[in-house]
């Protein structure tokens, strides 16, 4: 079996070898040693055809690509098996190499990680074993589409073989036609010929051109030897000719397409037709009109040569842009971080840096590989130095724990006293220095906030309640705030000091016990009515509520609606912050709108909005850490 293989090879090379010969012959005959521009032109797209007749006949595009940076570990595996799957395995290798590209990041960041912690916890590096099945399934798929594209060309190169074989052949039956011409039926056996050689499917590249020439020369002496079926000839090269004048005119206009990509596909389309479809016309109009068709040809290819010559000094331009970006974050300099805001506004001038490099413009692979290095590089210098910062910072942390656990337990023990002077200070205290205390581990943040939070929520709820039980005196004050009331009521347009002097008359008549505080919240809407009425800018109007109401927390001594106040105010500015940070990051999807464009001018307005909502919140929070509470 093996030895009747290399016969048929042996066989398919030595046709090969005399195809090649015979064009030599023809192109002896037909260049005559002329090699210009135009034939430059023309050998391009001659190759472009053959590269393309190899790869597949199919018109097939691939499917869109999308991000998968994106996904996560076990949706990359799910995505990769659902698109080896759902495709044909010769039309899916972008898709594959993108999901290789992010399971490849993504599971070695995870493999640092684990990696990491083993070594924290006292491992030894050679010791070190991670496995995961999330890793055993990709490699099992990874391995799949490798066996079923393999196969696939084992099987598309038999074909272009057989395919070779195929050609031949009727390049030697055409040959015994001409040679052993039968009057009666020639015409017809070459129409079949013609028929048979347009069925066959793509040949190699590199035997794709000489196969068809030789066809093609043998196909001329046909016609240039049918002198017994003139009318059959001149009526077939009267049809080539209008045909092939059709897809100069088609070539002329294609110099005018403004895409140049698209032009030179369509060419070569043209270019297929011309060789596969159309065949010769009479021999005095063959030079010229073979002429006509490469003289378009030779404007789309000088097009497109001006083309990449622009893109090639546009590349220079966005590589030396980048060059820029990787020296700035060489120059930056973080010796002076010394707290985790440091690095927090570090990290964010690298992000910027890192988005100018991006911004900057896409290179070609072959043109952005050793810019790309050089940028990794510099990332890698500053991800090194803050790497270094927050592994201390987590010793740090680990210290934060140990001491907020410490306050936990002292409040939890003081929860139930009934000491209420002594345990009320000592509780104060301990809040106090639980806001001294730095960050702890995150995984932690949340769950010893709550103990803690609920040990000081039980204990100041004993405090209240046990004050709550109405003397005299509180009985006086109650009276005294409701009769008030009654008379902010009937009050109608109050001036900004009129009401100033309202809240403080309200204040000084004392502390409502807790069980009616109710009477405050009636209070206090009657004073934001009344502040609304007055001709004041809605931002100073919002301060003067919010400073009344925690004016009158402060005068409670209210802590813990203090500090209740505190945190929102803070999670409002982080809304803001990420709102603002989110439809800036919109923004420069409109870099090429103009200004006046609606949606830009819509997000640039609700850009100011929320900068003023800011400013605000900003403002509240300096105002409530300023009281000594």
């Amino acid at each position: 079996m093996l030895e009747n293989n290399e016969e048929n090879v042996d066989k398919t090379e030595k046709k090969v070898t005399e195809v090649a010969s015979e064009i030599v012959k023809v192109e002896v005959k037909e260049v005559k040693e002329k090699v210009d521009d135009t034939t430059d032109a023309v050998e391009e797209i001659e190759k472009s055809i053959a590269v393309d007749a190899e790869k597949d006949t199919a018109k097939e595009e691939e499917s869109a690509v999308v991000d998968y940076t994106k996904l996560s570990l076990e949706e990359l595996v799910a995505e990769l098996k659902k698109t080896i799957s759902n495709n044909p395995v010769q039309k899916i290798k972008n898709q594959v190499d993108g999901i290789k590209t992010a399971f490849n990041q993504k599971f070695g960041a995870l493999l640092a990680e684990k990696k990491a912690a083993f070594l924290e916890e006292g491992g030894n590096s050679i010791d070190f074993q991670f496995s995961s099945p999330l890793k055993s399934d990709y490699n099992s798929l990874l391995s799949e589409y490798k066996k079923q594209r393999d196969a696939h060309y084992n099987d598309l190169e038999k074909q272009l073989s057989a395919n070779l074989n195929k050609r031949l052949a009727v390049i030697e039956q055409l040959k015994d036609l001409i040679e052993n011409a039968d009057t009666a039926t020639m015409y017809k056996s070459f129409r079949e010929l013609q028929d048979t050689w347009r069925t066959i499917g793509p040949v190699s590249k590199n035997h794709y051109n000489d196969t068809w020439k030789t066809f093609h020369h043998h196909v001329e002496r046909f016609y240039d030897l049918l002198h017994l079926s003139n009318d059959f000839r001149d009526l077939d090269f009267k049809h080539n000719l209008e045909e092939k004048l059709k897809i100069i005119e088609k070539a002329n206009a294609l110099a005018e397409e403004a895409d140049i990509n698209v032009a030179f596909k369509e060419l070569q389309d043209l270019h297929k037709i011309w060789k596969e479809d159309i065949g010769p016309v009479s021999q005095e109009m063959r030079e010229d009109i073979w002429q006509k068709f490469s003289a378009a040809t030779k404007k789309i290819h000088d097009r497109r040569h001006d083309h990449f010559r622009e893109m090639r000094s546009k590349y220079q331009e966005i590589i030396e842009k980048k060059l820029v970006v990787v020296e700035k974050l060489n120059a930056y300099d973080t010796a002076n971080n010394k707290t985790h805001n440091d690095w927090q506004k570090s990290i964010k001038d690298i992000e910027a840096l890192r988005q100018e490099y991006f911004n900057a413009g896409k290179l070609p692979y072959s043109k952005s590989e050793e810019v790309w290095q050089k940028f990794k590089a510099a990332t890698k210098k500053f991800n090194s130095a803050k790497n270094v910062f927050y592994k201390q910072e987590k010793n740090d942390q680990q210290e934060n724990l140990k001491k907020k656990m410490e306050l936990i337990e002292l409040a939890e023990s003081l929860k139930e006293s009934d000491d209420w002077e002594s345990s009320t200070n000592t509780l104060k205290k301990i809040q106090a220095d639980w806001k001294k205390i730095g960050h702890v581990p995150r995984k932690f943040s949340d769950d010893i906030w709550k103990r803690f939070k609920a040990a000081c929520n039980h204990y100041f709820d004993r405090y209240h309640d046990q004050k709550n039980s109405l003397n005299k005196e509180q009985q006086e004050v109650v009276d005294a705030k409701k009769a008030f009331l009654e008379t902010v009521k009937e009050l109608t347009t109050p001036t900004k000091d009129e009401i100033f002097e309202i809240i403080n008359n309200w204040r000084n008549l004392g502390v409502l016990p807790r069980n009616a505080r109710h009477i405050d919240g009636k209070f206090n809407k009657l004073i934001d009515r009344a502040l609304n009425g007055l001709d004041l800018d809605k931002n100073e109007v919002a301060m003067l509520k919010f400073t009344h109401v925690v004016d009158g927390l402060a005068a409670d001594n209210d802590v813990r609606k203090l500090d209740s106040e505190q945190m929102f105010v803070r999670k409002k500015i982080d809304e803001v912050v990420k709102e603002i940070q989110q439809l800036e990051n919109n923004l420069g999807f409109f870099s090429n709108a103009k200004d006046d464009n609606p949606l830009v001018l819509n997000v640039r307005n609700r850009v100011n909005e929320f900068k003023e909502d800011l400013a605000l919140w900003k403002e509240k929070l300096s105002y409530i850490k300023s009281l000594d509470y």
